[in-house]
């Protein structure tokens, strides 16, 4: 059973990329925990936490169409090298100016974007790049276990990132970050791969087009997307905003921040090695679907708890179905779409389903003031279990799969 769950580890490169994304990750959560709560701490306001968020976010909408087409005309290893530099040295910069004494809300909320416009580009291309590292068949092992490195990072990085908050500071938490940048260089530059892009006069834009074609008469691929899309929109809000909670619902610190993440992660790897086991299992689109619904309701349940550990075990659950789901849905994509086309196939996905977020985040900061985080979130929840369900029961292209 074990080897089963970790099938994927069985090819060298992708071992080999699988660690390097790991260490980055975990640089990246620590300095996620650090950067909203400085956000919070510095304005006082979960708007501009929102607009941090949104920031971050709206570059892989605007630019991960061209980032996709990019991924199918060069070396992938060298885009994703390129995106990984830009995001040190903003880690170093914020690092100095934490350091210095001299950070202000702008300097934040610029750096979010220029990480964000290196992850629009780097992004399709690091999904483009995994396939073709595995056999088809370990495919759906491999995009699990890549969520578990992903969510690995979750749970280590925060709570790397919440002590070195208090006990060190912020800067360290930025700075450590940069220097996890490193090791996904190292692991890129050792890649050994067979992938030669096809020469080709044609514009981005006309490259664009083939990929939003190619989707388009492809069934229930432009369901998953919106899927996706939804998914995002819906569900992110509630981990962008859990500083809120930790502050103003529960009047706790940075540590009770940090709780709330390590369980959301740890749910999160739970749903992955869940994923992994299973394999390349039947019936994707309705075990989706199905867990869709079950983080709708889980949502809901955390939006509307008083009590600490029931919050906490809401999020966890709420992040073993999202991984679930995540998994599932990217599996279907993945396995749908030729080699060739797949760097603007997953540009489209990645668009959609990084898309939700700044959009997510931007009109849940804004009505949170308004209405209350509990109460923003609890229609969130109820939209996305209505949503699964209407796919699962009424339009049935993604529940056939």
């Amino acid at each position: 059973m074990l080897s089963r769950t970790f099938k994927a580890f069985q090819y060298p490169n992708f071992r080999l990329l699988w660690a390097g994304a790991c260490t980055s990750s975990i640089g990246t959560w620590m300095q996620e925990v650090a950067q909203n709560w400085l956000v919070l701490e510095i304005t006082g306001s979960p708007f501009l936490l929102g607009v941090d968020a949104f920031l971050g976010d709206i570059p892989i909408f605007l630019f991960s169409l061209a980032g996709g087409v990019l991924a199918d005309r060069m070396d992938r290893r060298i885009l994703l090298i390129g995106s990984q530099l830009v995001q040190m040295v903003s880690a170093i910069t914020l690092a100095l100016l934490i350091a210095t004494h001299h950070i202000q809300i702008w300097h934040i909320l610029l750096s979010s974007f220029v990480v964000g416009t290196a992850q629009a580009f780097g992004g399709p291309a690091y999904s483009a790049l995994v396939p073709s590292l595995v056999e088809k068949e370990d495919l759906p092992n491999a995009i699990a276990l890549n969520s578990i490195q992903f969510n690995l990072a979750r749970v280590i990085g925060p709570v790397l990132g919440g002590l070195a908050l208090k006990y060190a500071g912020g800067a360290w938490c930025f700075g450590l970050n940069a220097l996890s940048f490193v090791a996904v260089i190292i692991s890129l530059l050792k890649l050994n791969i067979n992938f030669s892009p096809a020469r080709t006069t044609d514009s981005i834009l006309t490259g664009v087009k083939q990929g939003i074609s190619f989707i388009r008469k492809q069934g229930a691929m432009e369901t998953l997307i919106g899927i996706a899309f939804c998914m995002t929109l819906l569900a992110i809000p509630m981990i962008t905003f859990l500083p809120v909670f930790a502050k103003d619902v529960f009047h706790q610190n940075e540590m009770t921040y940090t709780l709330f993440l390590v369980c959301s992660g740890l749910g999160s790897i739970t749903g992955a090695l869940t994923v992994a086991t299973l394999g390349n299992v039947s019936n994707k689109g309705r075990i989706a679907l199905s867990m869709l619904i079950a983080l709708g309701l889980g949502i809901f349940g955390f939006s509307r708890s008083t009590e600490l550990a029931l919050s906490c075990i809401l999020l966890f659950c709420s992040g073993a179905v999202l991984m679930c789901a995540f998994a599932m849905i990217a599996s279907l994509v993945q396995l749908i779409t030729p080699n060739d086309m797949r760097g603007r196939v997953m540009s489209v996905y990645n668009v959609a389903f990084r898309g939700g977020m700044p959009f997510g985040s931007i009109l849940t900061g804004r009505l949170v003031p308004i209405f209350t985080a509990p109460a923003v979130l609890s229609i969130n929840g109820l939209l996305l279990a209505s949503l699964g369900a209407y796919f699962l029961l009424v339009q049935r292209k993604v529940a056939k799969l």
